[in-house]
């Protein structure tokens, strides 16, 4: 029995090579396959990475934004569901991304078009009320204003609004030839 276990020194040199050998191979097939996942993880990472293009908006012209966009809010939806003041809000702004109306967020909103001798304003408020369009109820203008953040910083949407450019309260008849596309709160929209 002694002979089974006892085996010469050679054959001991040998099977402590071998060992060596596959625990050097399987740590060099460790090491390759961190590689591989590590090289995988960087990559799909990087391939996820957005490029953001700058632009030439200071802060002080994204904060005069907000507030033209707040006030716009306010006058034009301040009693709507918040859907209501966001789809007012996205109205301005796909109007200053259309190409229609001015770029520019405060332009859109004070806008005034004169026609037949008649100055009309875009938004009503603006026109009917600018002597005593000032902010009454606080609360809801900080509302307004937390709506126009929302969906000019954050770029929230409502995703039927996409094209909506118009829009008017329920109790009139403007007679427009435009599709209709929802109605939200006391507001019809259009294309």
């Amino acid at each position: 029995m002694e002979n089974l276990y006892n085996t010469d020194s050679r054959s001991g040199d040998i099977q402590k090579y071998i060992i060596h050998f596959i625990a050097i191979i399987l740590m060099l097939v460790g090491l390759y396959g961190c590689y591989g996942m590590l090289k995988w993880i960087t990559e799909s990472k990087f391939e996820r990475i957005e490029s953001i293009r700058g632009s030439n908006i200071t802060a002080d012209m994204r904060e005069r934004q907000l507030v033209c966009l707040a006030r716009n809010i306010y006058f034009e939806a301040g009693n709507e569901p918040f859907e209501g003041k966001v789809a007012v809000a996205q109205v301005t702004i796909n109007r200053a991304n259309s190409g229609q109306f001015p770029e520019d967020l405060c332009r859109v909103v004070y806008q005034k078009n004169v026609i037949y001798e008649r100055v009309i304003c875009q938004f009503s408020w603006y026109c009917d009320r600018v002597a005593a369009a000032r902010v009454i109820h606080q609360p809801v203008y900080e509302e307004s204003m937390q709506v126009a953040k929302k969906v000019l910083l954050e770029g929230f949407r409502l995703p039927g609004l996409t094209e909506a450019l118009y829009y008017h309260a329920d109790y009139v008849n403007p007679g427009w030839r435009k599709e209709r596309i929802a109605k939200i709160g006391r507001h019809i929209f259009y294309k």
